[in-house]
């Protein structure tokens, strides 16, 4: 490396610095192989377990983690955008002009005639406006998408619905496929009709155990989890959340459990039903 090109490197920003970084990592004469054999499909399982150990790091009030695992995320952006500008369609910085476009376009509260020159000019605006403003420019820019796709074509292959992810986790996809229905008013008012729904998914899924048949079973269950996520939407929680929550606290009582039994000098599997759900009762009165 030449003096100048090293000193190029030093005046370079962080994130000048790690698109670099990416850069030489995909050469294809001296990168990294495991980088260079990477495509925008095989980094998915790598990206959305980056998510998780994000979320993992926000649960655990972990700040020192959290920054670690927020550049673990940064950096499949950053790959990504490599791969992509490798093949013509894209770069870092067009993914940074379109979200920044997005944020200004998505503000008009902020930046008012959509000119960020113009922050700082007083809006009256509630929060709740803001959210429907929000919702219509979302599907005024849903509508542009169809027109560039060109689903205008045939208005009757569009739908609220098209650009929902299928991708997402099960749970979040539910409820943001739910959220989309409701937009159009196809949602209950109250929680109670909500609550009467899972009731009745709930009792379908008995008969359905019932009659021992195996499709129908999994059909109810499912039922079961999709008004389940409809309750939490209509409750204000975030499913995803909930769920996690309620893992975090399985795993701690589960190990309250193990660890007062191997007090006593037994293991799990000596323990009968009655004393394990007793430990549980008193892992719950610990807090747990």
């Amino acid at each position: 490396m030449s003096k100048e090109a090293a000193n190029k490197r030093e005046v370079m920003s962080a994130i000048e610095k790690l698109i670099a970084i990416m850069t030489m990592l995909r050469d294809k004469k001296h990168g990294c192989p495991w980088d260079l054999e990477q495509t925008i499909s095989s980094l998915l399982p790598y990206t959305l377990e980056e998510v998780y150990e994000v979320a993992d790091a926000i649960e655990n009030n972990d700040l020192v983690e959290l920054e670690d695992e927020l550049g673990d995320l940064l950096f499949q952006v950053i790959f990504y955008a490599q791969i992509a500008s490798e093949h013509g369609a894209f770069d870092f910085q067009d993914i940074a002009t379109a979200i920044s476009n997005k944020l200004v376009r998505r503000h008009p509260h902020v930046f008012p005639n959509g000119d960020i020159g113009q922050f700082g000019v007083e809006q009256e605006i509630s929060a709740e406006q803001v959210v429907v403003n929000w919702e219509a420019i979302k599907e005024a820019e849903r509508e542009e998408k169809s027109s560039r796709a060109g689903k205008k074509a045939n208005l009757e292959a569009v739908s609220l619905l098209d650009d929902v992810p299928r991708a997402l986790p099960a749970i979040e996809r539910a409820r943001k496929l739910q959220k989309r229905a409701a937009q159009l008013g196809f949602d209950w008012a109250e929680i109670s009709p909500v609550l009467d729904k899972l009731k009745e998914e709930i009792l379908e899924f008995e008969e359905a155990l019932a009659l021992g048949d195996v499709e129908k079973i999994s059909d109810e269950l499912g039922d079961v989890l999709f008004a389940t996520v409809n309750l939490a939407r209509h409750s204000n929680v975030e499913p995803e959340v909930a769920l996690r929550s309620a893992n975090r606290r399985f795993e701690n009582r589960f190990k309250w459990i193990e660890s007062a039994l191997y007090s006593q000098g037994k293991a799990l599997q000596d323990a009968n039903l009655q004393e394990l759900d007793t430990l549980w009762n008193q892992a719950k009165a610990h807090g747990l």
